[in-house]
């Protein structure tokens, strides 16, 4: 977080700053393109790293075996893996703990939270929606890096509540589709079973779990779009001071500049939204960061792209990555639209709050 953060305790403030120092050991974009396409498209070794780092329990609760810190310091981590690239479902991970947490299933918690497993929620069922499936056999879409999961967590919304089942990977069937940043989102499905449910029963109604869960995902991943906007942003630069042409640097072109220029109000007008959307936890103000940071990221990374000239639509400079990952992530869970209409829908809140 930046210095308008200043609410917040030295102790807190030092505790984002080592949370990002920490990060920094995995800033490393060659790793995520090595990764592109390959197996499951993550390094689970890494993905246990970062685990025993604490950070797929950030937000969950000490008592829980987690971290128990808050909205800030989720979005300080998400933002540096933005900057490498990381390709690990941690997002989604964290997502999965904090439903865990709250059904107080605490075996398979603690087997995510030591990286033993990697558990992923299945919850949607089309796009351009936030609603959990209705049906209990109805296949799960836009799961994540579901290849490399161990579990999948199957909440069913019913009779006006969410029940919670969990599924092991050899309850499942996958058909995954690879995605512009070289990872993979899959189509799962549950295979046959006999009884009251697939898989395990975990809990009765987890509504209001998934729900603030949902909301924590897509900060999350809105600050992981944001460190990636300032990192490609920031090589940008650097580009434009170094290419010459005419026998000058291209970055003392006016035309380049003000696109340049346009880049920077995007990225600035982002972290504003993000980091308010942390400090209060509002779920409008979260919906307004993330349809911010999904439309921008579309708009730095293009720009980024342009102002690099025909070495950045090449695959071996690292503009390009920085858009596909942007591509995949603007619409995860829930896309710039999408989160306009919720804000609109949620805003009256804030103002009867204020």
């Amino acid at each position: 977080m930046t210095a308008g953060i200043a609410p917040f305790s030295e102790e807190r403030l030092e505790t984002i700053r080592m949370i990002r120092d920490s990060a920094a050991a995995f800033a490393d974009t060659a790793r995520a393109r090595k990764l592109r396409f390959q197996g499951i498209g993550f390094d689970r070794d890494v993905f246990r790293e970062m685990a025993e780092l604490g950070w797929v329990g950030l937000a969950v609760p000490e008592e829980a075996g987690g971290a128990g810190l808050g909205l800030p310091e989720m979005v300080a981590l998400a933002e540096e893996l933005g900057r490498s690239l990381a390709p690990e479902p941690l997002i989604a991970a964290q997502l999965s703990a904090h439903i865990l947490a709250a059904a107080g299933e605490t075996e398979v918690l603690a087997s995510l939270l030591a990286g033993q497993s990697v558990v992923l929620t299945a919850w949607q069922d089309r796009a351009n929606s936030l609603d959990v499936a209705t049906g209990a056999d109805t296949p799960r879409r836009f799961v994540p890096m579901a290849a490399g999961a161990t579990h999948f967590l199957w909440p069913v919304r019913e009779h006006g509540r969410v029940a919670l089942h969990l599924l092991t990977l050899e309850e499942v069937d996958l058909t995954a589709e690879d995605t512009q940043d070289g990872g993979h989102l899959a189509t799962v499905r549950p295979k046959p079973w006999h009884g009251h449910g697939p898989g395990r029963h975990l809990a009765d109604d987890v509504a209001e779990a998934l729900s603030e869960g949902l909301d924590r995902a897509a900060l999350a991943t809105a600050a992981y779009l944001l460190g990636g906007m300032e990192a490609c942003f920031a090589l940008t630069l650097d580009y434009l001071k170094q290419r010459q042409q005419f026998g000058r640097a291209i970055g003392t072109f006016q035309v380049l500049q003000h696109k340049a220029a346009d880049a920077r109000v995007q990225i600035s007008l982002t972290r504003a939204a993000v980091e308010q959307a942390a400090e209060a936890g509002a779920p409008a103000l979260i919906s307004r960061a993330k349809a911010r940071a999904s439309e921008a990221a579309m708009l730095v990374q293009q720009a980024c792209l342009q102002l690099h000239g025909g070495i950045g639509y090449t695959d071996d400079y690292d503009s390009g990555l920085y858009l596909r990952k942007a591509m995949v992530l603007a619409p995860m869970f829930g896309g710039a639209a999408l989160h306009r209409r919720r804000y609109m829908a949620l805003s009256p809140e804030l103002e009867e709050a204020a």
